[in-house]
């Protein structure tokens, strides 16, 4: 789906000549920089390229490479805005900012775990690196949900008029859901549920809210490029949970071994060191009985015979 997804954003860049100003917003280091002409270009022919290596199995470590770097890229368009939109709209913008940043580098993110999940080759810089682009998922998830919750107004517009609830409901909901999976996949917590919901999640969005621009503005660049980016993070999300849930039987071996003595459990010694222990116990009632002074047992606190007056 990422492959796909990656390919569709190269074709609508070439049709339009540009970089979809929503999603790659490479003017925001200036407005001298357009994002038509042969930059455009170069990187949605690079976007293609290396959608339709997903396709083939041999080639996804080079696909997921070049889209990583491409959407490395887009995500380098939207930095500046970490500044200048706290500066002159307040601070509550930089959520907003932040939400741009990350919508890129969830896919980043993405790519890399599918280049490890794609390669034959093991090491330990490798595993770090999919580790900090798990951490980086799950910390943009939730900038995702603050970021509905700070702008309710907004992402309520977007919502079907026909759903019950209203529009305001269903943006604090789905701000809260993104909280929620974020959380789950930082801290390891139903990590491979949280990432298949969250895929889900964005799919109704795709159905619901974003497929239905394209038939309202079929000539508008950002309603395209809106649509071919949530594919992409569905992809993305799906991709991860692949990654979480093979991760699992690796993190539960260590503990089951941890747990086992280290030639198994034998079940007939165990059985056999409880009778002993309880043939043990048993054996021991007579001589504490004998040294408790037979029935007359003294308690702590109790007074014998010889102190009562």
């Amino acid at each position: 789906m990422l492959g796909m997804a990656a390919f569709a954003t190269g074709i609508t860049n070439l049709i339009w000549g540009a970089f979809d100003p929503a999603e790659e917003p490479i003017a925001a280091w200036g407005n001298n920089l357009s994002g038509n002409g042969i930059f455009a270009d170069v990187v949605a022919i690079l976007l293609i390229a290396g959608g339709a290596a997903l396709l083939w199995r041999s080639a996804v470590p080079f696909g997921a490479t070049v889209l990583a770097m491409c959407y490395l890229l887009f995500t380098t368009f939207c930095l500046p805005r970490l500044v200048t939109a706290p500066h002159y709209l307040g601070w509550l913008h930089a959520i907003g900012a932040a939400v741009g940043v990350g919508q890129n580098a969830v896919v980043v993110a993405a790519a890399t775990i599918l280049y490890a999940l794609s390669t034959a080759r093991r090491s330990l810089q490798l595993e770090n690196l999919t580790q900090i682009a798990r951490w980086i998922f799950g910390f943009f998830t939730i900038i995702f949900g603050l970021g509905h919750l700070t702008s309710v107004g907004s992402v309520a517009a977007m919502v079907p008029k026909w759903m019950p609830l209203g529009g305001n409901f269903w943006a604090i909901v789905t701000g809260i859901a993104f909280v929620l999976a974020g959380i789950g996949i930082l801290c390891g917590v139903l990590d491979v549920l949280a990432a298949r919901l969250l895929a889900l999640m964005l799919l109704i969005f795709s159905l619901l809210a974003l497929a239905p621009l394209i038939f309202s503005y079929p000539h508008d660049h950002a309603a395209w490029g809106v649509n071919v980016y949530n594919i992409a993070a569905i992809g993305a999300a799906l991709i991860l949970a692949e990654w979480l849930a093979r991760r699992q039987p690796e993190l539960r071996e260590p503990l089951k071994k941890s747990l086992s003595p280290p030639g198994g459990f034998d079940r007939k010694a165990a059985i056999c060191g409880v009778k002993g222990s309880v043939t043990d116990l048993l054996s021991m009632l007579p001589r504490l009985f004998l040294a408790s002074g037979g029935f007359g047992v003294q308690t702590i606190g109790t007074p014998t015979s010889a102190e009562v007056p």
